[in-house]
């Protein structure tokens, strides 16, 4: 009896053992698949808004995980910080602007776009429908708000020149980013800086009639209007995990392509406390975005170097930037243009 008593002990304690042993070793292949994690650091060009659902849907649903990514999303606390904090190497990507990146690069700054994420311009110049606008030159006489950049202001004077306009006299407003109340206000007739996506929905939800000249109309290139940046040393070491990431990215984009308010609910569940987001305003910000982030003939992201040489060339003839530059050294392509 002793002996049988015994013998089911030391099995007992046998199967207690091997029990704590797969435990361990559970425990240890999860915590060796979370090391396998590679870290990537983005910044965003602003708070999060409808153009960054394709990321935080790709970051709910597991898409940088499946591709071995452990991805941190950051904000900036100024517009300018993310394109800068990417040429230092503080942060990995950063979503910046096409003209913005060829300035900085004629400034000596080493900065690359890895894709275009929204391949046409939101910018236009916005201005009351009652004001009596209907041309650039209508624009002589009246007074143009602009956010403290000089490609707002060379946008301008290209539209109005290019219309048959003279530049000497129409008024330029240095309104800062106060471009909404500005224009609500009758500070000033019209607007260049302020997004068909985001000013010009929050105007007319506020009840005022918008209307908007395009800048392709009247003489300015298309632009991939924000991209995905990063420092040339960080290309260097991390391309392969950026081919990754825009896989991951890439899946996103087709969720909320397939199902916008499924895709807009993951965005509005991590806005951030500080820039609280409207939901309707919203939703209409993405039916905007959305046709104008694709092109059904090239990839998502895939970025034409003929885009690049024909806004590089606009800004030295505008004068925004002094020396020619080479448009091939500020991008490469993640992303295959073999569909």
């Amino acid at each position: 009896m002793k002996k049988k008593w015994i013998s089911h002990l030391v099995i007992v304690f046998m199967l207690v053992m091997l029990a704590g042993c797969n435990t361990s070793k559970n425990k240890a292949t999860e915590s060796n698949k979370e090391k396998k994690l590679e870290d990537i650091s983005i910044m965003l060009d602003w708070y999060p808004n409808a153009v960054h659902s394709a990321i935080y849907v790709a970051k709910e649903k597991g898409y940088f995980e499946d591709e071995g990514l452990n991805v941190k999303i950051e904000m900036p606390a100024d517009t300018n910080d993310p394109l800068k904090l990417a040429a230092t190497g503080k942060v990995d990507l950063a979503i910046s602007y096409q003209s913005q990146l060829l300035v900085s690069r004629a400034e000596g700054i080493p900065v690359v776009s890895i894709a275009a994420y929204v391949r046409h311009s939101l910018d236009a110049i916005m201005y009351k429908t009652e004001s009596g606008i209907k041309s650039p030159k209508d624009l002589e006489g009246k007074n143009v708000g602009y956010p403290s950049s000089l490609v707002s202001e060379a946008v301008v004077a290209s539209m109005v020149k290019n219309d048959g306009g003279d530049i000497n006299k129409v008024k330029k407003t240095d309104v800062g980013w106060d471009l909404m109340t500005s224009l609500a206000s009758d500070h000033v007739d019209a607007l260049v800086g302020a997004y068909i996506n985001h000013e010009g929905v929050l105007l007319e939800k506020e009840g005022y009639n918008i209307d908007v000249l395009h800048l392709t109309d009247y003489g300015v290139p298309d632009n991939y209007e924000l991209i995905f940046v990063t420092g040339e040393k960080t290309l260097d070491k991390k391309k392969a995990a950026f081919e990754k990431f825009w896989r991951a990215v890439t899946k996103g984009q087709v969720v909320v392509k397939e199902n916008p308010d499924a895709g807009l609910q993951v965005l509005l569940d991590h806005e951030n406390d500080s820039f609280p987001l409207d939901k309707e305003v919203e939703k209409k910000s993405l039916q905007v975005l959305l046709p104008l982030m694709e092109d059904e003939h090239v990839p998502f992201g895939y970025q034409d170097e003929a885009v690049w040489q024909e806004v590089a060339n606009w800004l030295y003839k505008s004068g925004v930037i002094k020396d020619q530059i080479d448009p091939k050294q500020a991008f490469e392509n993640i992303v295959s243009n073999q569909q």
